[in-house]
């Protein structure tokens, strides 16, 4: 029971001088008011208390997808805050995220209550907002919020595009920060979504898991299709390039050794066996499909 004690009270210190706290290692009023904010639930100080730290994906292609869905938010509005916060991070580094419909991706992405599968259950509302693995296999990367908050694209309740771009900071290998003006700052703080700028705090730190994006760079033209960035230079296509033929269509990209074959309605469910024709209006963030005359 002694020893029981003194692990508390180390971890109660530890958690004192990570927030700036006086350090009593004593369950104090400012302690408990600080673990009653809400906030992340992935551990503060020490290591990942289940993995090693440092992980960090071995390749800049990254997918995701979303498993299902909170009912707080429509499901456009929860894609759109998903991609926004993807963005927050591949805008610095050389990062690219690609979302896909089945099958299993490097990040995937759920909302659940309570004990939801992973062994650290939720706290039900307020408390443990979400949490994220790491990256690696099993469970590594994926990303579960508490679906017993209140999920909002503004101020009420809790906005779901700063959380899940905290979140997916720790599915790309980063920890807590000390910086209470740090995205990867465990306790929840709404700070407004538009125009957010990602703190420099949490662009070191990313960068210095992934580095930073190639500043001499330069690129003649960049489109989106459904997820998948188009990126060409000198008339040629960086990232993926896409061929269609009845039923399937093929991915290519300059790092891979021969071209992909994907189900046409696993990236696409909605869409018929064959399309005849494809028009992207980016303006409006929609592509237009055809089939027949």
């Amino acid at each position: 029971m002694r020893k029981s004690g003194n692990t508390v009270a180390s971890k109660l210190r530890e958690m004192q001088s990570f927030f700036g706290l006086e350090v009593t290692g004593k369950l104090d009023e400012e302690t408990y008011e600080l673990m009653q904010k809400p906030r992340c639930g992935v551990p503060d100080v020490g290591e990942y208390n289940f993995f090693p730290r440092k992980l960090k994906w071995s390749k800049m292609n990254l997918t995701y997808r979303i498993m299902n869905y909170t009912s707080d938010l429509r499901r456009n509005e929860v894609d759109r805050a998903f991609k926004k916060a993807f963005k927050v991070w591949s805008d610095v580094t050389p990062l690219n995220f690609t979302r896909i419909r089945s099958g299993i991706a490097d990040i995937m992405i759920s909302f659940g209550t309570k004990e939801h599968g992973d062994f650290y259950p939720f706290d039900g509302p307020s408390g443990l907002l979400a949490h994220a693995f790491p990256p690696g296999p099993d469970y590594g990367g994926d990303a579960h919020f508490d679906d017993d908050e209140v999920w909002s694209d503004d101020s009420k309740g809790y906005n779901l595009f700063l959380v899940a771009a905290h979140e997916f900071g720790h599915s790309l290998g980063l920890e807590h920060s000390r910086d209470p003006g740090a995205l990867m700052f465990p306790i929840y703080t709404y700070t407004g979504k538009t125009g957010f700028v990602l703190p420099d705090d949490d662009v070191q730190g990313i960068q210095e898991l992934y580095e930073k994006c190639d500043a001499e760079l330069s690129l003649d033209a960049i489109t989106e299709l459904r997820g998948e960035m188009l990126v060409f230079k000198d008339r040629k296509e960086i990232k993926y390039l896409f061929f269609f033929w009845t039923r399937f269509f093929w991915r290519l990209h300059p790092q891979m050794v021969e071209a992909e074959l994907v189900l046409l309605k696993s990236f696409w469910p909605e869409l018929p066996n064959k399309i005849d024709a494809a028009y992207e209006n980016p303006i409006k963030d929609l592509v237009f499909m055809f089939k027949g005359e």
